[in-house]
């Protein structure tokens, strides 16, 4: 393959019509036979091209016009090629060689109708039994012939001969007479003041202004800087001037676009060698749309982020991204972005130039990416940080006026010649150019952590540049807006860094698209600005949240007797706030209401119906230990909702009963306790109970007194039960004090929370002397 031009420190040579002029200081033989000194390749200009090529030249131009030629269909065919396409390139190592066999095949495909004309006219594909693979050849060098008036070729000292090159070139000069002659008639037929008259106008325009494109070359900061490369060139004699239109002479100026681009006149290109800036590398030229995409991505690129550069490209544009991004963060010496590169699309020989030229540039922050663009996984450690991707898709180079030149150089699709050389693409490979393009865009924009995607072409088909943007837009939206996760983030064009010199202030805001129109100082391009949107802020109306709430299964609980885990944690702390007396006393109810009957029974006296007394009062107290020891998971009922319930005082106990008490000195104190109980049945004296055991430690779980539920009132009735005298079952100094082995453990010291006196008739000395062991 073709390797990257003006790298080395050999310029290249432009030919006057098509000629071009060989690259190695060779010496050439006039047709006398005499040694005349061949014009340094370092010091041709345009207008001091020679007379015909090296044989390897020939050769190569004839296999690439075998491969690119219009092959026409069988009814209409008079000069047939063979069948054979897609052959192997012969391998030229002169990159200047190379070019100029590039530039032959093109102007071959530009006149093959007139070439064909000629050799049916003049009779010489009837009397030259030639065979068909031969005949790429045969157009290739009559194309060359007839332009350098069918004079012999100017051989060269020790050139390589090809004796297929030499045996068509004694056909051409043999039949010299009659192929002038026919192509005098051709010229008559058509009335043609040259045969350029015969290519289409569009074809004519680029042709015209390929010839006096200006040169634009980029400073390489990696060598050197803007400031010394134009004191280096003032101080070669040249001068600086404020426009691309003074350019004249020995002059340059700088680019109005790109800051660190210089613009030339054409015909400099040996002084600019002759300074050493392009052989040191600190000079490169380069056209100046594919310094477009660099610039942009410098200043879009934030601090932290790396660089992405998909499609067609050479190793010059990727040298200058990552020039300009390590100008800009030359301060930010640790962290500095990287410039990826995909070079999946390009041959092996291509990589390899590629590397070369990175390396010679000096460039120390470009990592290739042999993997193709489409295989890429969101999830790849490499691009996690990439926030600006450069796609330079491959494209119809039709806003390109030198296209084999820029196709040469920046890799570009050979297969495009035969349309470029007549402008005028074919619909299927334009369809297939655009299919790829939105292939291209609509991967990049799915890149999550993408926030700028720079789209750049040099077509001048609206198909490939606003219908490719607008649709990779409209196909974002509609992604983003659809349910799912995740979700595709949604771009918007955004104004170009560049000052678009073909609009008005007014007219730029709306027109977003940059825009270069091919002319006289440049070649067209295309370049749009895609960025990110931030996700904007979403306010949803309440019944919005409640139907979003509802769907999630959130609002199945309302209405149900399952409390929220919020609910229970807020009931808990609010039962851990009760005083420990109440957690450790237990609790025995007392009517408030005026009860009928209250009487006090003498010690050991017994009545009728003790047995279903005794039986209601050991339940009372079995539940009662049950509710200690927080087991009971159903409370009693209440009676009415004046009934209270609050522990006995030590100190002052109280009846709620209206009947006096008799004989209130027989009620021992010692060893005895007067247990209560509600019931509805009358009131009867009990037998004395048996001994209860001792009252439990501590519940290790508050008493949860639940919610009241609606119950029919009874009417209470307070039973008294005589004083029950135990065996000595506490030792003599607790049973003086009055109370049990374990009732201190439940029985709090500091209680005395008072209870409210219902209206009775309770004697005082009777309050004063009952003390309750509960």
């Amino acid at each position: 393959m073709v390797k990257n031009k003006n790298i080395g420190g050999h310029p290249k040579t432009k030919k006057t019509g098509s000629q071009s002029a060989n690259s190695k200081d060779q010496t050439s033989l006039d047709p006398a036979g005499d040694d005349v000194p061949a014009v340094p390749a370092d010091l041709q200009t345009i207008g001091e091209g020679q007379l015909g090529f090296p044989d390897r030249v020939y050769l190569l131009a004839s296999v690439i016009f075998q491969n690119n030629h219009l092959e026409k269909p069988a009814a209409q065919r008079l000069v047939n090629y063979g069948k054979e396409r897609g052959l192997p390139l012969p391998v030229v190592k002169d990159e200047e060689m190379q070019r100029t066999a590039y530039e032959l095949a093109f102007n071959t495909l530009k006149y093959q109708e007139l070439l064909e004309d000629i050799m049916i006219d003049s009779c010489f594909y009837l009397f030259q039994q030639m065979p068909d693979d031969q005949m790429s050849l045969v157009a290739v060098m009559l194309y060359d012939f007839q332009d350098r008036k069918f004079l012999p070729r100017e051989r060269r000292g020790k050139e390589e001969i090809i004796r297929e090159v030499r045996d068509v070139e004694n056909y051409l000069r043999r039949c010299k007479t009659k192929l002038a002659a026919s192509l005098a008639r051709c010229r008559i037929k058509h009335d043609l003041l040259t045969i350029e008259c015969i290519l289409p106008e569009s074809v004519k325009k680029k042709q015209e202004r390929s010839s006096s494109l200006p040169l634009y070359a980029w400073v390489n900061t990696w060598k050197s800087s803007l400031n010394e490369v134009q004191s280096t060139l003032k101080t070669a004699g040249f001068t600086q001037v404020k426009s691309i239109g003074q350019l004249e002479g020995q002059t340059f100026c700088q680019d109005p676009h790109c800051g660190d681009v210089l613009v030339f006149p054409a015909q400099l290109r040996a002084q600019l060698y002759s300074t050493e800036l392009l052989s040191n590398h600190k000079l490169i030229i380069q056209d100046k749309i594919c310094s477009l995409g660099p610039n942009a991505v410098c200043s879009l690129l934030q601090e932290e982020g790396d660089v992405l550069i998909v499609g067609c490209f050479s190793g010059l544009t990727v040298s200058h991204t990552a020039s300009l991004i390590a100008r800009k963060h030359k301060d930010n010496c640790n962290n500095q972005p990287t410039v990826y590169v995909c070079v999946s699309d390009h041959t092996n020989a291509q990589r390899e130039d590629l590397q070369e030229s990175v390396t010679a540039m000096g460039c120390k922050n470009v990592k290739l990416i042999p993997e193709d663009f489409h295989c890429l996984g969101r999830g790849d450690k490499r691009l996690q940080r990439v926030c600006v991707i450069l796609l330079t898709p491959k494209c119809s180079v039709s806003a390109v006026s030198n296209p084999v030149e820029f196709i040469l150089q920046e890799n570009g699709d050979m297969d495009l010649m035969q349309d470029l050389s007549q402008d005028s693409i074919a619909q299927s490979k334009l369809e297939a150019l655009v299919a790829q393009q939105r292939k291209d865009i609509d991967l990049a924009l799915k890149f999550p952590k993408v926030l700028v995607v720079i789209y750049s072409t040099c077509s001048a088909y609206p198909d490939e540049n606003e219908a490719v943007v607008s649709r990779a837009l409209e196909q974002a939206k509609a992604r983003s807006e659809q349910e799912g996760e995740p979700r595709q983030a949604t771009f918007r064009l955004s104004p170009s860094p560049f000052i678009n010199p073909d609009h008005s202030e007014g007219q730029e805001e709306t027109n977003l698209f940059f825009m270069l129109e091919s002319s006289a100082q440049s070649n067209g391009c295309f370049l749009a600005v895609l960025i990110k949107e931030p996700e904007p802020v979403v306010k949803e109306a309440p019944h919005e949240v409640l139907l979003r709430a509802n769907a999630k299964g959130i609002l199945d609980r309302i209405g149900s007797n399952q409390h929220t885990r919020k609910e229970q944690n807020r009931h808990s702390n609010r039962m851990t706030k009760k005083p420990h007396a109440r957690t450790s006393t237990p609790i025995l109810e007392c009517a408030t209401q005026k009860p009928k009957n209250l009487s006090v029974q003498p010690k050991n006296h017994e009545t009728k119906n003790s047995s279903s007394s005794t039986m209601c009062g050991h339940q009372e107290f079995t539940n009662r230990r049950q509710s200690s020891q927080g087991k009971a998971k159903t409370p009693r009922l209440q009676a009415s909702k004046a009934t209270t319930s609050r522990p006995f005082s030590s100190s002052k106990p109280e009846s709620t009963s209206s009947t006096s008490l008799s004989k209130p000195e027989n009620i021992s104190l010692k060893k005895t306790f007067t247990p209560v109980c509600k019931t509805t049945t009358s009131t009867t004296t009990l037998h004395p109970a048996p001994p209860p055991a001792p009252p439990p430690a501590t519940p290790s779980s508050p008493f949860v007194r639940p919610r009241k539920a609606p119950q029919e009132v009874l009417k209470p009735v307070v039973l008294v039960f005589p004083p029950i005298h135990f065996p000595s079952f506490f030792p003599p100094q607790r049973s003086q004090a009055g109370y049990g082995p374990s009732y201190s453990q439940w029985r709090t010291p500091t209680q005395a929370a008072p209870l409210s006196r219902p209206s009775g008739n309770i004697p005082k000395d009777t309050s004063a002397k009952s003390r309750p062991l509960f």
